[in-house]
């Protein structure tokens, strides 16, 4: 059996789809952000990097960097082993209560990644649940998804944002059955954000448990950076509150967030918490002290408001096509793989800028599109730039404009 023939089988026609991925290979300096060293031969030494999801910076504030060497240089590198054998720092300990007081819940529970964190507690809660049903709103992240597979519960799909295909379909279901209400607040691909106080709502309704996965707006909304839930007035109303380290507050790792109960029982149950080492210590000191700075300082959220809105701003003066929404997600759509890969390779190439084109499956096809995410450190000069260049191949392609 040729098995090597039989991958590039598959390889080959991701690439003759255009949907094959290239890694740009990049060096981050600290203090440059989003500037970055490219050691990739087909690009400039030096690129701005525009679909990063360090979406503040905060991968490099110096109270973040100092916190982790700083930890580093009294703990050492590594965990050491699970959270149940030896794994357990003080510095897991202090993240977790800053979590829980960050989202006003009793408890918080640490995972290796916000993927991992869906997964583990989505499975879970559905596997030991008796006759639990799981309703997962249409869009949700291939991380929810696999969770509620691994689940092997009864699932239910209802409409994308849709709280009344939500209530229909809630109505339909034994009153006696653990309901599971689950969907996203930021949806990071097209930037929309959910109806949270609506669906909240039904699902009081109908005595259902709310999952919020709050990853893409955990550091950017809210008074204290809670995220939409917090902004909305409405943590306190949802079940449990999952998030990540790995954006906003620019270190690594995921959580959940709920009552003392709950984090007990995915602690004590989800095979992806229990049989996993621990993050390093000087990962959770330094998102323990990004997580704090933020809570304090709306400098970072502020100026990225301002970013957003003066490159979405350009785009529609240009007339160069853009998803309009709520959000600090702005996908510029080309919906065309090849191209889509195209574009992203010129600007990489002419104009030192990198973002990745987007591509199924990520995305349906047809939907293709290059992502930015504005920050606060992307100067005027650098949005001005890249309206430049995508007014320049937007011409060269003959892409369509926007309507005005």
């Amino acid at each position: 059996m040729d098995f090597d023939k039989m991958f590039s089988t598959q390889l080959n026609q991701l690439k003759d789809e255009g949907n094959y991925r290239i890694f740009a290979e990049l060096e981050r300096q600290f203090g440059a952000f989003p500037k970055a060293r490219s050691l990739d031969d087909d690009a400039p030494d030096e690129v701005t990097v525009w679909c990063s999801n360090d979406y503040l910076g905060m991968g490099q504030h110096p109270k973040v960097r100092d916190a982790m060497i700083e930890t580093v240089r009294s703990c050492g590198t590594g965990a050491g082993g699970t959270r149940n054998i030896s794994g357990t720092a003080s510095h897991h300990v202090a993240l977790e209560r800053e979590l829980a007081d960050l989202h006003g819940k009793e408890s918080a529970l640490l995972f290796t990644s916000g993927y991992v964190s869906n997964w583990a507690a989505l499975s879970t809660l559905g596997s030991r649940l008796p006759d639990a049903v799981i309703l997962s709103d249409a869009l949700n992240h291939a991380s929810m998804i696999e969770g509620i597979r691994h689940a092997r519960c009864h699932k239910v799909i209802w409409k994308h944002n849709d709280p009344e295909d939500l209530d229909r379909k809630l109505a339909a279901l034994p009153a006696n059955a653990p309901k599971i209400v689950a969907f996203e607040s930021v949806y990071s691909m097209d930037g929309d954000i959910c109806p949270m106080e609506e669906i909240v709502e039904v699902a009081e309704k109908h005595g259902a448990m709310t999952y919020l996965d709050e990853v893409h707006a955990v550091g950017l909304y809210g008074a204290r950076g809670g995220g939409v839930s917090e902004e909305r007035g409405l943590a306190d109303r949802i079940t449990l509150i999952e998030g990540t380290l790995g954006k906003a507050f620019g270190c690594m790792g995921g959580y959940i967030t709920g009552s003392d109960a709950l984090c007990d029982f995915i602690r004590s149950f989800a095979s992806g918490f229990i049989f996993t080492t621990a993050i390093p210590p000087a990962v959770a000191a330094a998102a323990a002290a990004s997580i704090r700075h933020l809570k304090e300082s709306n400098v970072e959220r502020e100026a990225q408001r301002a970013q957003v809105a003066r490159l979405r701003s350009l785009l529609d003066a240009r007339g160069i096509p853009h998803l309009h929404n709520p959000s600090h997600i702005i996908p510029v759509m080309i919906k065309d793989p090849v191209k889509c890969r195209m574009l992203a390779d010129i600007l990489m190439r002419d104009y030192g800028i990198y973002v990745q084109p987007i591509n199924y499956p990520t995305v349906p096809k047809g939907t293709e599109r290059l992502r930015f995410t504005p920050g606060p450190l992307h100067t005027d000069a650098d949005i001005d730039h890249l309206v430049n260049a995508l007014t320049v191949l937007w011409k060269q392609c003959a892409l369509a404009h926007a309507v005005a």
